[in-house]
């Protein structure tokens, strides 16, 4: 029997307002915009700190370079273990709170190469690290601290062996560089900074070598090391 052609009208028109409103809420939740407000947590708050912490300590060494006040030197050092405290800090409330994103880790990344990657390269360079060779010693730091974050992103899942943090490090991890700038604040307290740097400068080829900096090239190739692997406490 054949349905009247009102009733067969009225059953397209009521399947076809379905499908559509099916198509539009589906548009509408994958369309959602990534908004960064909604996704910050209190430990993301602490780990823009550590970031924080670490362009001061730039743009002091920055400041001493045309001052050559011992106040923004001291400060230039001061700075990196305050981004230490905010970069243990923002792990812990992380676990804490039990709120963990791909946001934060990315941001713990970022934050990490300012602080601990760049800063101490800048103190570095302003504490009198400028020859020739000194400069490829900082560049050669800081690609490895670059490296070692991005290694550590992509391999963290594999380390974590299911728990909420890696069971080891692969290399130092790139706040250990913060020995670096411990040795930079001692010198500048001694005074043997510039000029006066320990060890001397040597002369190599077109440039000089401070065999200071020869501290950041072991650093940085500690940092990549994939046979040294220390334990997460």
């Amino acid at each position: 029997m054949i349905p009247p052609r009102g009733h067969l009208s009225s059953r397209l028109l009521i399947v076809t307002r379905q499908s559509s409103t099916s198509r539009v809420d589906f548009r509408s939740v994958t369309a959602r915009h990534f908004s960064m407000i909604r996704e910050f947590h209190l430990a993301d708050v602490l780990t823009l700190a550590n970031a924080a912490c670490g362009v001061g300590a730039v743009l002091c060494a920055m400041l001493y370079m045309g001052s050559h006040s011992p106040v923004q030197y001291s400060s230039a050092a001061a700075l990196t273990p305050a981004a230490l405290a905010f970069d243990w800090l923002d792990g812990r409330v992380a676990r804490w709170r039990h709120q963990h994103s791909a946001l934060g880790r990315e941001l713990d990344s970022l934050a990490d190469i300012i602080s601990f990657g760049v800063a101490p390269a800048a103190l570095g360079f302003a504490a009198g690290l400028q020859g020739g060779w000194d400069w490829f010693s900082l560049f050669y730091f800081v690609c490895c601290g670059v490296g070692r974050l991005a290694r550590y992103n992509v391999t963290a899942d594999r380390l974590s062996e299911g728990s909420d943090k890696v069971a080891y490090f692969e290399g130092t991890p790139i706040p250990t560089t913060f020995l670096l700038t411990a040795v930079l604040a001692f010198a500048g307290w001694q005074g043997r900074i510039e000029d006066r740097l320990y060890w001397g400068v040597w002369s190599l080829g077109p440039w000089a070598l401070h065999p200071l900096s020869l501290l950041f090239v072991l650093s940085g190739s500690l940092m990549i090391s994939k046979t040294l692997r220390i334990p997460k406490i």
